[in-house]
Formats: structure tokens, sequence, C-alpha cells
């Protein structure tokens, strides 16, 4: 599979957000009025999702899960998006970016004037200077184990994607309009369209006063000023921008309506209005928005309710127009119930999978501890019981990287070991541990059915084993907060993508990615994520990625277990919504939603 941008950590059916994008813009008419389609702006709508809202942040590894990202989503405006094809559409109403030079690689962003954020202040340069010191790790200067812990040096901002594209910039130019930077790469970058994203980055003037500066010209000159983070000669901590950084990655952290207004600003069609922790979040248009394409409702809730069966009832009872469930049989055939009472259901494949990941440390710091637990799970029931119904055809996944539908798979599967565990193997598991007996934590979302039957079916094999297996499933708004802190053994979750890019292979398998809960460590992976980046050939690019898949095959890392299943359905009330396999999902074109 590939990923790009942010890989998004989702509790749904749980990578490129990796994660986590003309201007196809849509003009309203004015509120109240019909369209020939019988739709009219105005109005209102009400979405279900799975997870609940957690932080106003999603650039951050712990707010980086998929509820949170498609907030931001229609609370900011960027440059471009990924449509429901996987193209990248432009929004020239926002800004531009141009390429100034392929050799050096030189790319110019512009804000257009007039953008600003919702308390009035304009988005400008000294905002995307903030945005590329966040992205880009410039600063940094942290050296890691083979554990992927800091022996030495400073991270500053928790980014939640790979920092090594942007990485390969200095300073930003900034242009003499204030509303622009150019950005110079040393080598060349697969991913320059991707890389710089706007749509969920942080408010400089708002930084900057949380952090004791003047004013957002401040900061900007705070950061002009510092030099290059060395992690060969790693200098002591700047007080200053440890302030930024800190605030950055968590001052935006709130399941409530915050009493500061100022950590909740929009750029995009929609504001936050009000937010009902662990219940609802409710969005308003943004009255001065213009910068994109300009939706037709007037308000949407955003509700979370993790049944699949509970969302199906408040669709059924009205109290939803549209839903995304836990994808099994039981909920397509409920929803196909209610297809003659005006609901209608789209289904289909998701750029995402479900796997188990084993911790680096504690008892999988083993290798032969790893390789016995992964001999025990069983796969192929896993498929059985939880895909099958809604896919037929499904099979075991047998990639990290790829998957069925891309060329590069059936010939990756074949060489890159994971013909080892197709099978479950109890003798051959009890023979590495030689009489051992460990007690694993497993970590996942409790309220998600298809985690629930994949913990159950993974702790009775590997019991069979020796293995001692102790339940730590964790409630939805809370599991995605404690990925890599080490307090779990093993953890079943997923990714998914905003389908374009490679950058998310780093960002999830590098030693230190922002994404590597696990804390797996290659040398020689690493090597040849560094030429992945830099290489644009897509051939080129599919013949590293399959070498990567192998050593990370070989470290006995975990399992993928199966691409995900999507399914959407929404009410006769609403038109406008079109399905979408990735991390976006419905939202990609919220604007388009209307009131019937």
């Amino acid at each position: 599979m590939r990923f790009g941008r942010i890989s998004k950590a989702v509790g749904v059916a749980a990578i490129a957000a990796l994660a986590m994008s003309a201007c196809s813009s849509t003009s309203s008419a004015p509120s109240g009025t019909s369209s020939a389609s019988g739709a009219q702006s105005g109005g209102t709508a009400t979405v279900v999702e799975v997870n609940a809202f957690s932080s106003f942040n999603s650039n951050t590894a712990k707010g980086n899960v998929d509820i949170n990202s498609k907030i931001a989503y229609a609370t900011h405006a960027d440059f471009n998006y990924v449509d429901n094809q996987l193209n990248i559409v432009k929004n020239e109403k926002f800004g531009k970016y141009e390429k100034v030079s392929d050799d050096p690689l030189t790319i110019k962003y512009t804000i257009n004037e007039g953008v600003k954020w919702s308390d009035g202040s304009p988005v400008d340069a000294n905002d995307l200077i903030l945005a590329w010191a966040a992205m880009s790790g410039h600063y940094d200067s942290a050296k890691f184990d083979a554990d992927g812990k800091i022996t030495a040096g400073t991270q500053y901002f928790a980014y939640a994607g790979d920092t090594s594209g942007l990485g390969l910039t200095d300073f930003p130019e900034i242009g003499a309009d204030g509303r622009s930077i150019t950005l110079k790469y040393s080598k060349p970058y697969a991913d320059w369209e991707i890389a710089f994203n706007m749509y969920n980055n942080m408010p400089a003037h708002v930084l900057a006063t949380k952090a004791g500066l003047k004013d957002a010209k401040a900061l900007t000159d705070m950061l002009k000023a510092l030099p290059k983070g060395n992690p060969d000669v790693p200098a002591a901590p700047n007080a200053q921008l440890k302030k930024v950084a800190d605030f950055w990655n968590t001052g935006f952290d709130t399941k409530t309506m915050p009493t500061d207004p100022a950590l909740a600003l929009s750029t995009g069609p929609y504001v936050v209005k009000s937010v009902v922790p662990d219940q609802s979040m409710t969005l308003t248009r943004n009255k001065d928005y213009n910068w994109g394409p300009v939706p037709k409702l007037d308000e949407i809730t955003i509700r979370y309710i993790s049944s699949a069966p509970a969302q199906i009832q408040a669709l059924k009872n009205g109290e939803a127009d549209i839903i995304a469930p836990q994808a099994s049989a039981d909920t397509v055939e409920q929803l196909q119930a209610l297809q003659s009472q005006g609901v209608t259901l789209d289904k289909g494949p998701q750029l995402s999978y479900d796997h188990l990941d084993l911790n680096y440390s504690g008892v999988f710091k083993d290798k032969n501890v790893r390789e016995a637990f992964m001999k025990t799970v069983p796969r192929k029931d896993i498929v059985d019981k939880i895909i099958k119904k809604l896919n037929p055809d499904a099979a075991p996944l047998d990639s990290q990287i790829f998957l069925p539908a891309q060329s590069k798979y059936a010939e990756t599967v074949k060489n890159n070991g994971s013909a080892n565990f197709q099978d479950v193997d109890i003798a051959g598991a009890k023979k590495l541990l030689n009489g051992a007996t460990p007690t694993v934590k497993i970590m996942y979302n409790k309220e998600n059915p298809n985690r629930i039957d994949a913990y159950t079916l993974i702790a009775q094999s590997a019991a069979k084993a020796g293995f001692k297996i102790v339940d730590d499933g964790l409630g939805a708004s809370v599991w995605g907060g404690v990925l890599g802190n080490g307090t779990y053994d093993a953890t079943i979750f997923g990714w998914i993508s905003p389908g374009v890019g490679v950058s998310s292979v780093p960002q999830i398998f590098r030693t230190g990615g922002a994404s590597n809960f696990n804390k797996f460590s290659s040398p020689e992976a690493d090597k040849l994520m560094g030429d992945l980046i830099l290489t644009t050939d897509k051939a080129k690019q599919d013949d590293l990625e399959a070498q990567i898949d192998k050593l990370i095959w070989a470290s006995d890392y975990g399992l993928p277990l199966f691409q995900t299943v999507g399914v959407d359905a929404y009410s006769d009330r609403v038109t406008g919504v079109k399905y979408n396999p990735t991390s976006t999902g419905v939202w990609w074109n919220f604007w388009e939603w209307s009131q019937k």
C-alpha cells in the first residue's frame, strides 16, 4: 500500500496519512433556496463517527487519530486535497504552490490575500514558517538507540508524520509580500507535492503568545535565528523553542470546548461551535470563508457512537444522517434492510489494514519470543470470522507495505518471509519458548467488535503454546493516546491512508519515526527508506519498498492481519455523499453535502 502525508491510527477498522489532498469549488446559493436536484443550501446534517474527539492538533503523535483529522479537514483550508479517485486537487482560492526549479528542487508557497483565521488574524508567512518548523524536524538534535529511545539531544515538535522530506530543506526564504515562503531541497524528494500541508496547522500568533513572545513575527524571528539541530553535536535545548514546541505538542489536546477560543481557531469552511465530551461536536459555518469550496450546510453535528448497531439505530430513527460503522456481515445486513426506507449503502475496500504489532522491549525483546508468538496467531481464522462474509475473496494480508490490488504485492509476498506464518504452528512456538510461559499484555480498542474478535482468537491460540495473555483492552476515546507508551506488549490496531505518497513508510518504520510505536529499528531498512523518499520513479519505489518489507518480516515485527472493508450509509435526507477509501472517508467532499 502506498501512503503519504500522515498515517492515521484509527479505531474504526483500522495508511498515505498516512493519515492522515483547478479547485473544484461549489458556490452555494442563498440560504434556503433549492437547487434543481431537490437539495438546498442551508440546513443541517448529523454524522456519526466511531472515535471521540480529543485534540485540535491532529499533527501530533498523540492527536493523530482519524476523528481529530476529519475535524481539522472541515475547519482548516489547504493548498490541495485528495479526492475519491486519489487525485491531488489544487485549491487555488486558498493559495498557490509552484515548482520554481527542479535542480535544486525549489517550491514556492503563497497564501492568497484575505485568507484569515476565524479571529480575524491573517494567515501569512508566519503560519507557514511554524508549520515548516514542526514538520521538518529542522531543530531536532535527538539521537536514538536501537530501541528507538532518545539517548542524547532534543526532539522538539512531536510531529506524527515523517520529517525526512522537509528535513532536506533549510530555513525558508520569506517573500516580501509576507504571505509566501520558498523551500529549497538539498536532494530530490518524491512526495514534495503533499509534504507541506496547512489543513491542520496551528496558528503562529497563538503559539507565540502562549510561549511568552510578543507576536507571530517574533516567533518567526526566533526560529530564523536558531541553528539547525545536529545529532552528532547536540546543543543544550533552547528554552524558548521548547516552550513553543511543548505547547504545540499538548496545548491543543482537549475533549471539551476550550475556555480560550484561541485554541479552536479555524481557517476553513466551518468553525467548532460546541463540544460535549465523549459525546458530540457541532460545527457551524465560518461566515468569512470564501477561499475554497463553499459548503451548502449551515451546520454539521458529529456524534460519537462506537457501536455499529447503535449507529444503525440512530440512522433508522432519524437521529443521524450519515454513518460509517464498523464493517461486519451483520452491519451490512441491517443496512440493506433499511434501503427500502431511503437508506443508501456504500461498501468497498479501504486503503487500510488491521495488524498486530509487537514491542521490541519487555517480553518481546527476545526475537525468539516474538517469532513464537507470531506462530500462534490464527490469521486465517481471523479473516474467516471478521472479513470473509464481507469479502468472500479475502485472505490474510501478507505485506506490511503493499495491498493485494497493487501490482507488486504478489511478487513481494513470495520473497518477504510471510510464508513462514501462513498457518498456526503451536509445536514450533513451544519449541522456540523452550518451556517458558511469557506473560503478554495486549492492548486494543475494546469498543470495536472486530478488534474484540481478533483479540479473542489470538489469546486463545497463544495460550495453547504456553503464553499467559493479559487483556489490556481500552475504551475508544483512550486507546490511541497510549500508543507507544510502553505499558503493553502487543497491540491490535490499524493504519488508514490518504492514498498518495511514500512518506509514511519511514513515518512508521524508520528508527525514531513519529509513528514507530513498537520501536522497530534496522539500519539497513533506514538506509532504504532514506533512498525511497528521494526516488521519484514508481518501479524503483516498488523495489525499495519490497526490500523494506522483507526486512520487517525478518525482524519478527508482528503481523498484518487483513485489508479492511469500508461501509458508509446515509439517509435520503442528505445528498452529495460519496464513498472514499482513504483516511478522509466521506468527509472528503463535505462541502457538497446538502439537505433535501
